[in-house]
């Protein structure tokens, strides 16, 4: 029996966690898994038993960006099913950031593209030392604009234009260092370390931290409303929809170097 390609639990003291499930493709996602996403996180959001989320990737890596077999099929959509598909990676970036419990992402291995918009979403981000991370969507001419607002909030607008316009990999020390992981966490130590975390979400009154984590979001204006995630999807669409967006693609899978390259 295939599984979903997203997992979902909640134990008895109310933490929720949402596994990535496509491990034999770095949990790299598609329209299916977005919308398991999408749905996933509307559920638990309204679930009052619910009190954090944890972010998990299944297999060797957390999350590998977006399977670019399904980048390649979204290029050739009509423009309006081109647009929904960007509209729902938008959309599961809005609700992963704006969900009202805590969030915590446990990063390992590969952390790709929308891998690093799940973190930039999170409240709370961990990552083990052999974790490599990169924003790297402009190396297959595509542009990361679903998930640019999370960047720019998480990392800065400094190190936002650095990495997302160079698409160069960094390391868990180098994530750690421009905020966007909080710590580089040993594999064994992992567990303990997300336990002390969930301890001191239980100390917090339930009602109280959602309201301070809105109140951060809205006085600073990164609650995306309709019209921010139409044009942030637009944008998106087109580009990919491109002649240099079918090229990035294209030579991506066929394991060549783009057109634009000039050694």
């Amino acid at each position: 029996m295939t599984q979903p390609v997203v997992l979902l639990s909640v134990d008895p003291r109310g933490v929720a966690t949402v596994t990535l499930n496509r491990p034999e493709v770095g949990n790299a996602y598609n329209a299916e898994m977005l919308d398991a996403l999408i749905d996933g996180l509307r559920r638990l959001a309204a679930d009052p038993a619910v009190r954090c989320l944890v972010i998990r990737g299944a297999g060797k890596h957390f999350q590998a960006g977006a399977d670019i077999r399904w980048l390649g099929e979204v290029a050739d959509y009509p423009p309006a099913e081109n647009h929904a598909a960007s509209i729902a990676t938008t959309r599961a970036m809005q609700l992963l950031n704006e969900f009202p419990k805590p969030t915590i992402a446990l990063v390992h291995g590969a952390c790709f593209g929308g891998g690093v918009g799940i973190v930039c979403c999170a409240d709370v981000a961990f990552a083990t030392p052999d974790s490599q991370f990169g924003i790297t969507e402009i190396r297959v001419g595509v542009a990361p604009t679903p998930i640019s607002t999370h960047m720019v909030n998480a990392i800065g607008l400094r190190h936002t234009r650095r990495y997302a316009l160079t698409g160069e990999r960094f390391n868990a020390h180098e994530a750690e260092r421009i905020g966007l992981i909080h710590e580089v966490v040993s594999d064994d130590a992992m567990e303990a370390k997300l336990a002390t975390v969930i301890d001191a979400v239980f100390l917090g009154g339930p009602t109280a931290i959602a309201m301070t984590k809105r109140s951060f979001l809205g006085a600073n204006g990164l609650l995306l409303d309709e019209r921010q995630v139409a044009m942030l999807s637009h944008e998106g669409w087109t580009q990919r929809h491109s002649v240099e967006g079918h090229e990035g693609t294209t030579a991506f899978r066929e394991k060549r170097k783009p057109a634009w390259y000039v050694p």
